[in-house]
């Protein structure tokens, strides 16, 4: 039987919903609740198909197409770069100012809040090294489905109630949060890019 708490610990570690929550705030800045709300639903659904996908066909995934965790590292850490260096010089901003229609508002859902933030190279890994430990076991893969989803149901929760804090914090207080957490999402980018260098140079 596929143990329930060491799975649960280590996926909501790794995705860690609490910590996204002002990662949320700054990336819906200046949008209506209900459109937040929506950003939050379709971000953790599509977050769930990728974790969920990669724990049933991910190792058998990358070995087909020859690639490696490491690459895989690389490439999110660049995503998450791309954002970050939205986020510090509110880019992003002047973009949505710019255009009025809803599309990239979609786009906000499917990146960067379902991937690479909610499903992210971390969580990614530790679907597949999970779904390894299991081997064949469906009722041992069903249960690790369920846990991925509870984690992405306790991350849409936070992401609701994220606007409180939006409240309490203010128009400034947001601005300024937004920029610091550019900043720490561009050292962790790095810090993903330097992850997946050193593992693919040891391999």
């Amino acid at each position: 039987m596929y143990e329930f708490i060491p799975a649960f610990l280590t996926l909501f570690v790794v995705i860690d919903p609490v910590g996204l929550a002002p990662t949320f705030l700054g990336l819906t800045e200046g949008l209506p609740r209900a459109v937040r709300r929506r950003i939050s639903l379709e971000a953790c659904i599509i977050a769930f198909l990728v974790l969920a996908g990669t724990s049933l066909f991910g190792a058998w995934l990358l070995k087909t197409l020859g690639i490696s965790l490491a690459a895989f590292r690389i490439a999110g850490g660049l995503l998450l770069f791309a954002i970050a260096f939205e986020m510090v010089f509110e880019l992003r901003h002047q973009r949505k100012a710019e255009d009025a229609v809803p599309k990239p508002q979609i786009h906000l859902a499917a990146f960067p809040l379902g991937m690479p933030l909610l499903a992210g190279p971390g969580a990614i890994t530790a679907s597949i090294l999970l779904a390894g430990r299991i081997g064949h076991d469906p009722l041992g893969l069903g249960l690790l489905i369920g846990i991925i989803a509870l984690i992405l149901a306790i991350s849409f929760l936070v992401f609701t109630l994220s606007s409180v804090l939006a409240r309490l914090m203010g128009q400034r207080g947001t601005i300024v949060m937004g920029r610091l957490l550019g900043v720490l999402l561009a050292a962790l980018s790095v810090q993903y890019v330097a992850d997946g260098v050193r593992a693919l140079l040891v391999s």
